[in-house]
């Protein structure tokens, strides 16, 4: 089994923007000839585009491309620039007059750092298109959504700390399961190998974990978390053959590499959302792909932290790691 930190699947394509000195970006995740799209979604507070059209009772069985991007919900008018790109190239759904792109996606809240008034747009969205004609597509860490991304918001953005974006890649035989994920949780980073937090809620000294679960628990008739302001968006990526029911039951299946690495996860202040995207290319068990994409999540949640580095004065893994 051949294990990386990025994706190559035939017809499918990365592209980031950002403006770090705002702190925001965005990433597509490009089909242009479609592909088999689900989602899940468990977190409370989550925001999305076009997620209905993945219902398997829902006439669109193809999407074109999917967008992760910074910005909250004014973030989704990044979509309007991936549909341009995707309508002057000709790939569409087939209305007859032209074709129509379709496009999902979801946000995450990264207005607290740099400068919440600039926020992905149409024009930041057709330049990740753009760039995902690049090699550098698989950059990791301040890049495209995972740009203003931070953890550990307990005591508020002063205590978080700095993530981005993760991606992760297993093969086995000609089964492709990878995931790309742009981390901004409420709750703290656990690696799942031994249960130690890795990022999240810092205490006073700057140098070491609250832990936010335990913090939580003590204070259980009491909420001092405020809402809206966090959300890890994830997108899974396979050569398998689905259909749009099964492609949301490995979506769903997936959610368990958040959870794994999350603590705590899909709470109502998250919208954690995790999408897949399915090329057709070969037949494959959808158990087996379903944990395969739980285990890239979660190594693509670690990469999201272990990459990132310091923004604005948010402290990062690296910075900790020298620090001991």
């Amino acid at each position: 089994m051949l294990e990386k930190n990025y994706i190559k699947i035939p017809g499918i394509k990365v592209g980031h923007a950002q403006n770090i000195e705002a702190a925001t970006g965005c990433t597509v995740v490009l089909c242009e000839k479609g592909a088999v799209a689900g989602v899940d979604v468990r977190g409370g507070a989550p925001g999305t585009r076009e997620t209905d059209l993945l219902d398997p009772v829902n006439l669109v069985d193809r999407v074109h491309g999917i967008l992760l991007t910074g910005g909250s919900a004014f973030g989704l008018d990044a979509a309007a620039g991936v549909m341009k790109y995707l309508e002057n190239k000709g790939f569409g759904f087939d209305v007859g007059v032209t074709k129509v792109p379709i496009v999902t996606g979801a946000v995450l809240f990264d207005l607290t750092i740099g400068d919440f008034k600039v926020r992905p747009d149409g024009e930041m969205g057709y330049s990740a298109c753009v760039n995902s004609e690049t090699d550098n597509c698989w950059a990791e860490g301040n890049v495209g959504a995972g740009t203003g991304a931070t953890v550990g918001k307990l005591f508020g953005p002063g205590y978080s700390m700095k993530s981005g974006l993760g991606s992760y890649y297993i093969q086995t035989g000609d089964l492709i399961v990878g995931a790309i994920v742009a981390v901004n949780s409420f709750g703290d980073i656990i690696d799942p190998k031994n249960g130690d937090i890795i990022a999240g809620a810092l205490t006073g000294d700057g140098k070491t974990f609250a832990g936010s679960e335990d913090i939580m628990i003590k204070n259980y008739n009491s909420s001092g978390s405020e809402p809206g302001k966090n959300t890890s968006i994830g997108v899974v990526v396979t050569n398998a053959q689905m259909t749009k029911a099964t492609a949301n039951k490995a979506a769903s299946m997936a959610q368990d590499g958040y959870a794994r690495t999350m603590r705590p996860a899909h709470t109502m202040i998250d919208g954690d959302t995790i999408f897949t995207l399915a090329t057709n290319e070969i037949f494959a068990d959808i158990n087996v792909v379903g944990f395969l994409a739980a285990r890239t999540i979660e190594q693509a949640v670690l990469r999201a932290i272990k990459e990132a580095t310091t923004l604005h004065g948010i402290k990062c893994y690296k910075d900790l790691r020298a620090n001991n």
